[in-house]
C-alpha cells in the first residue's frame, strides 16, 4: 500500500537527517510523524519546532538543520556548507569585513598580524554554574511563602500575647509593664517539581535534574517527580549532597528516561495517589516539559485542571516556548489551567523564573 504523499514527506526528512550526520533513531521519526498528527500543528514553524524536539536536534548543529528543512519542505536551496564539502576558513576584522585566509605554507608567521589592539571581555565560568549557586544563594529567602499556623512574639504586632502577659505579670508581683504582642510566622510553600525526561527532552534532562538538585540546598520542602511513559518519584536520590552521585542515584530510579511521552497519564497517576496529590495542595507545582504529549491531549488537560485547583500555582517552562506563546492545539487548551506559561530553554531561564514567582504571584 502507497502512503500518502504529505505522510512520505514526513518520512524522508528523517532520511536526510541521517545522510547529512544526525543520529536519528526510527522511534525518533514514528514519534515526529505522531507529534504531527496528534498535535494538529498550525504551520510550517510548529513543524520545525516539533522535529527539533522529537527528532532531538544539537544546539551546535541548528544552523544544519534549519537549511535541511528550509531546503526540504519550502524548497530553498541547500548551502555547500551542509552538502559536505570543506569551506574555508574566514578572517573577521573590527569593520566587519570578511576576508579569506589564504593557504600559503610559505607564509612566515607574523608577518601579516593585525596591529589594532582589541579589548573584550568574556565571562569563563559556565553561566549554568552561576545560575544554580544563585539559587543556591538567593533561594531560602526569595521563594514562594505562606504564613503558617503558629505565632511568635513580635514587638509591633496586631495580636496580644495574653500568656506572656500573664506570665510577665505573675514574676512582677501582678504589675503589668508592658502589653507583648504577636504575629503568625511564614514558612516557605512547598515546591512539587514535575521533569519530563522523554526523548524529546533529552538534552535539557540532566539540566533540570541539576536545578533540582541545587533547589534542595534551598528550598524547606520540596518533591521532584519524573514524567514518561510512566511517574517516578526521585526525591530520595536528589536528597544526597553530591550532585553527581545525586544524578546516578536518580538515573537508577528512572527507567523511561529518553523514552516515550504520556504526560497526561503521568499527571493523571500522580493525582491518584492520595499521598502525592497531597503534595501538591497548596504548594507551587513547577512542570519542566516540552508539552509534545504521545497520548491523548484530553487527559492532560483535565489533569493539569484538577492540578491547578488543588496547587497555589501551576507553572509550566517549556523549551519550546521562549516567549510564552502556546505552540501546539494541546497547549492552547492547556493555557487556561496554567498560572504561568513561560521560557525552560535554560537552566537560567528556570532559575530566574524559581527566584521571581513569590513576587509574580
Amino acid at each position: 500500500m502507497s502512503l500518502p504523499s504529505v505522510t512520505q514527506l514526513f518520512i524522508s526528512f528523517p532520511t536526510l537527517l541521517r545522510a547529512n550526520g544526525f543520529a536519528v533513531a526510527p522511534d525518533q521519526t514514528i514519534g515526529f510523524i505522531e507529534a504531527i498528527n496528534l498535535l494538529g500543528p498550525n504551520g510550517i514553524e510548529d513543524i520545525r519546532r516539533a522535529a527539533v524536539a522529537l527528532l532531538a536536534i544539537p544546539r551546535d548543529r541548528r544552523g544544519d538543520f534549519d537549511a535541511l528543512f528550509d531546503a526540504h519542505f519550502l524548497g530553498a536551496t541547500l548551502p555547500d556548507a551542509v552538502q559536505g564539502d570543506e569551506v574555508e576558513a574566514e578572517a573577521h576584522e573590527g569593520t566587519g569585513e570578511t576576508q579569506e585566509i589564504p593557504e600559503d605554507p610559505t607564509d612566515e608567521p607574523g608577518d601579516d598580524a593585525t596591529a589594532g589592539e582589541r579589548l573584550s571581555h568574556r565571562a569563563l565560568v559556565d553561566r549554568p554554574e552561576i545560575a544554580l549557586a544563585a539559587l543556591r544563594r538567593d533561594g531560602p529567602s526569595r521563594l514562594p511563602r505562606r504564613r503558617s499556623r503558629r505565632y511568635q512574639a513580635v514587638r509591633n504586632g496586631q495580636v496580644l500575647d495574653m500568656r506572656r502577659a500573664l506570665r510577665n505579670a505573675a514574676r512582677q508581683d501582678g504589675e503589668v509593664l508592658s502589653l507583648p504582642t504577636r504575629a503568625r510566622q511564614s514558612r516557605q510553600r512547598r515546591i512539587v517539581l514535575l521533569i519530563d525526561v522523554s526523548g524529546s527532552m533529552k538534552d535539557q534532562t540532566e539540566g533540570a535534574l541539576r536545578i533540582a538538585h541545587s533547589l534542595f540546598r534551598a528550598a524547606e520542602r520540596l518533591e521532584v517527580f519524573t514524567l514518561g511513559t510512566r511517574l517516578t518519584r526521585v526525591t530520595p536520590a536528589l536528597r544526597h549532597a553530591n550532585a553527581s552521585r545525586a544524578l546516578e542515584r536518580a538515573s537508577a530510579l528512572v527507567a523511561d528516561i529518553d523514552g516515550g511521552t504520556r504526560i497526561g497519564e503521568s499527571l493523571t497517576a500522580f493525582l491518584a495517589v492520595p499521598r502525592f496529590a497531597g503534595f501538591a495542595r497548596g504548594a507551587t507545582v513547577v512542570v519542566l516539559s516540552d508539552g509534545l504529549e504521545r497520548g491523548s491531549p484530553a487527559s492532560l488537560v483535565m489533569a493539569a485542571e484538577r492540578l491547578n485547583r488543588l496547587a497555589w500555582r501551576l507553572d509550566w517552562l517549556s523549551p519550546l516556548t521562549p516567549d510564552g506563546t502556546p505552540h501546539t492545539q494541546a497547549m492552547q487548551a492547556l493555557l487556561p489551567h496554567l498560572t504561568h506559561l513561560g521560557d525552560g530553554t535554560s537552566t537560567e531561564a528556570i532559575v530566574d523564573h524559581l527566584l521571581t514567582m513569590a513576587t509574580a504571584a
